[in-house]
């Protein structure tokens, strides 16, 4: 197979599996609205189960489902027979997977199941099974032909099976009114997670570690603050310790380009007047948002009465894993 076929091969794959997807569209009908209804309405978890193929199938749609609101978990039949089908209660949802319907453990768990008066739902790609028919409610995923020239290894049969597990997950993430807030809450570790988890509070620099001044320091006693607590910036304060400026590296930059005589100035001559700032419980990812619109590395964090109470710093954002582009 030269490059030519083997690209006209690949988009051929791809169209078959794509074919079968959107025939899956006509088929959300009743029963979808009925397995999505028995679901919310379940007082236990769901559990997903399949042989082969169909069983990595179902582990993912367990996996989506418990990351969008649904607890779900995954089982494996011959597990299942030999022990694990004592996790499941009479308040559970069973999801079967398969494509033939025609299992022969399924078809002894299926048993199981109906002495435990568990609900059950079929996603299958042959209805009128011996599995379907003993099924509270079929989900139709069949398929006009796999992608695999030999019409054996399931490709087409799967993608339709995981689309339609993606759909019951989706539609149910919107009926329960699940947020991003709630995503994040089982997400602490990723991203996402962060960026809606993490608060200016958790990652300001407070007490001795904050540089400030007041505005009647000198400057090279301001200087003196910025160097040594090494964020490129001190507050400025009052005397009543009220934010009225940051003095950060940029100013005195600027400053000596247009003149070095600096011995009799202040920290109020050279600080820039009102400056950025945020509440401790705004949301990280929302402080480095400003960050890079204004172009600046270093927020102030004020409370109520404007009193400096932290200072947040691009680069700890940024090792925190919240992102964003480089500044100067």
């Amino acid at each position: 197979m030269n490059a030519n076929a083997a690209i006209e091969k690949g988009k051929e794959i791809i169209r078959i599996e794509a074919e079968a997807v959107a025939a899956l569209e006509s088929r959300i009908n009743g029963n979808f609205a009925s397995a999505v209804d028995l679901i919310f309405n379940a007082k236990g978890r769901v559990v997903l189960t399949g042989m082969g193929k169909s069983g990595i199938i179902a582990r993912k749609i367990a996996a989506t489902m418990s990351s969008t609101g649904t607890p779900s978990a995954f089982m494996h039949p011959s597990d299942a027979l030999h022990g694990d089908l004592g996790m499941v209660t009479s308040d559970d949802v069973v999801i079967f997977i398969s494509k033939s319907g025609d299992t022969g453990d399924l078809w002894q768990l299926l048993l199981s199941f109906h002495q435990l008066g568990v609900k059950i739902i079929a996603i299958t790609g042959n209805i009128n099974s011996p599995l379907s028919k003993q099924c509270d409610i079929v989900l139709d995923t069949s398929v006009k032909e796999e992608a695999c020239p030999y019409d054996l290894a399931p490709t087409s049969s799967t993608t339709a099976a995981l689309v339609m597990g993606d759909a019951l997950a989706i539609t149910l993430l919107q009926k329960r009114n699940f947020t991003q807030e709630d995503f994040a809450m089982f997400h602490p570790g990723g991203n996402l997670g962060k960026r809606l988890l993490l608060k200016v509070e958790m990652m300001m620099i407070t007490g001795a570690n904050m540089p400030v001044v007041k505005e009647s320091v000198s400057l090279s006693d301001a200087i003196i603050e910025i160097s040594s607590k090494r964020l490129g910036a001190t507050c400025v304060v009052n005397n009543a310790g009220v934010l009225c400026g940051i003095l950060t590296d940029g100013d005195l930059r600027r400053l000596l380009q247009r003149s070095t005589n600096i011995t009799n100035l202040s920290a109020h001559q050279v600080m820039t007047e009102n400056p950025k700032t945020i509440r401790p419980n705004i949301l990280a990812a929302q402080a480095l948002k400003v960050m890079e619109t204004f172009k600046i590395t270093q927020l102030i964090v004020v409370d109520n009465d404007q009193h400096p109470i932290g200072v947040l710093h691009l680069h700890d954002l940024v090792e925190a894993g919240l992102g964003g582009d480089s500044v100067t």
